[in-house]
């Protein structure tokens, strides 16, 4: 059975010229003049890809996206426009559209991008129910990423709301935030499941290996090059190749990825002809790009590419409330993994973890675990069983004569903590308001600080 593809516009010569080069292509086309129209055809017809202007008089190309992912979230939507931003672009893409085309675009452009819009919704219906299946069995997708920090939420809302699209995806945060865990929910929640998900550390390869592991290589292209090598963009075609700092790339291989993100091809090392690819891409870094970019560190071209949809990540120092749900987590995961019930935190012990800094974040965290499951016979993990610098943290003075004399942020918000709950004379509740927090954070501060 063909896809079934609804063109909205409000000019009937594109509505004439778009169904004639569709159905050559095999797609069953249907036309409506129109928004008004086509919301009527898209409740009565249910097709499995829209293909929509966004400007057009009573109802625009957003009421159609509306409509069409309320009536069913898998149906693909494509806009079109000629006055194409990168606002409007990022708008769309935030409501749920699937791709955005800017006027005047390629035959070969439309057909290519409808044709993959197709094929997304196949995955996405296929998806669907291989998770009922699963669920029928006993069984579950993976469980979401841990945390219920308000910046963790949003960052998690984003990568969510732009998940079922096939839009380019930058994940920021310092090192240990859980990129990659963000890309694989990505992946997860997008109409890619069923294909690969493939990742590579683009800083722990040299330029030149780096260059034949991403894009691949011909036989004798250089020395030790003995048969043909698929590059790890073909290989993740259908799926999403998740590209971990990518702030550490040379030019050279800069220039090579902006060639697969805007004419979606590669060309292998050795090779003359390009080979087209269909991955979705999720790059992450911990570097500044911006800043990279005004340095002549990174190309501003690519850079533009890749930021479309941004979702940074929070350090975990700043969301200091999910280090007992990560602690409990990874406790459960080291249990299951040793067939053993899982060890408890002694609160002396979650007390010191909750102040430490954890320069190296959610993986500092979990490598802490594991050493204190290791060194804890018993069923509760003491305070001595963490590394030395997170249970022997000493509280730092406010001034120090010695160097650095700059206070940490932890000591000023101690302090500063400390001297809004003498001026409210000792009563919590209202320092909690003149601090702007929930008392029971106050009272968890209080408790980390030694303060009565």
């Amino acid at each position: 059975m063909s896809c079934s593809v609804l063109l909205i516009d409000d000019e009937t010569s594109i509505l004439d010229s778009l169904r004639i080069l569709l159905k050559e292509e095999g797609f069953a086309v249907h036309a409506a003049h129109g928004g008004r129209a086509g919301l009527e055809q898209i409740a009565a017809l249910k097709p499995d890809v829209v293909l929509s202007d966004v400007r057009m008089p009573g109802v625009d190309g957003l009421q159609v996206l509306d409509a069409a992912r309320a009536q069913d979230p898998d149906t693909p939507v494509i806009l079109m426009t000629a006055q194409a931003t990168l606002q409007s672009a990022i708008q769309a893409v935030n409501a749920g559209a699937y791709y955005y085309l800017q006027k005047p675009f390629r035959n070969d452009e439309l057909v290519a991008t409808v044709r993959r819009a197709a094929e997304h919704r196949t995955l996405r219906v296929e998806n669907t129910s291989l998770k009922q299946e699963l669920k029928r069995r006993g069984g579950s997708s993976a469980a979401p990423p841990v945390g219920q920090s308000r910046a963790w939420r949003e960052a998690l809302r984003l990568a969510e709301t732009v998940a079922p699209t096939d839009s380019t995806v930058l994940v920021t945060g310092e090192s240990g935030t859980g990129k990659e865990v963000v890309a694989r929910l990505i992946h997860e929640r997008s109409g890619r499941l069923g294909g690969p998900f493939l990742s590579v550390n683009c800083g722990a390869l040299p330029e030149g290996l780096l260059e034949s592991e991403l894009f691949g290589h011909m036989k004798g292209s250089f020395t030790g090059a003995v048969k043909d090598k698929q590059g790890l963009f073909a290989a993740a075609t259908g799926g999403t190749f998740f590209l971990d700092e990518i702030g550490e790339t040379t030019p050279a291989t800069q220039v090579k990825l902006l060639r697969v993100l805007q004419q979606r091809e590669i060309i292998p090392v050795g090779a003359t002809e390009a080979v087209p690819v269909d991955a979705r891409l999720v790059a992450a870094t911990n570097r500044d790009l911006e800043d990279e970019v005004r340095r002549g560190g990174f190309r501003g071209d690519l850079y533009y590419r890749l930021n479309v949809i941004t979702v940074h990540l929070p350090p975990l120092r700043d969301r200091r409330d999910d280090i007992p749900l990560l602690a409990d987590a990874f406790l459960r995961r080291s249990a299951a993994h040793r067939g053993d019930s899982p060890k408890t935190l002694a609160p002396q012990a979650l007390d010191a973890m909750m102040a430490y800094d954890w320069p190296g974040n959610v993986r500092e965290l979990e490598n802490a675990l594991e050493r204190a499951v290791i060194l804890t016979a018993g069923d509760t993990i003491a305070a001595a069983s963490l590394p030395e610098r997170v249970s022997e943290r000493r509280a730092e003075p406010l001034v120090s004569e010695r160097a650095p004399a700059s206070p940490t942020l932890e000591a000023i918000e101690r302090a500063y903590v400390t001297w809004v709950l003498q001026n409210e004379s000792g009563n919590k509740s209202r320092a909690a308001e003149v601090l702007g927090i929930d008392p029971s954070t106050l009272y968890r501060k209080l408790a980390r600080y030694g303060v009565d």
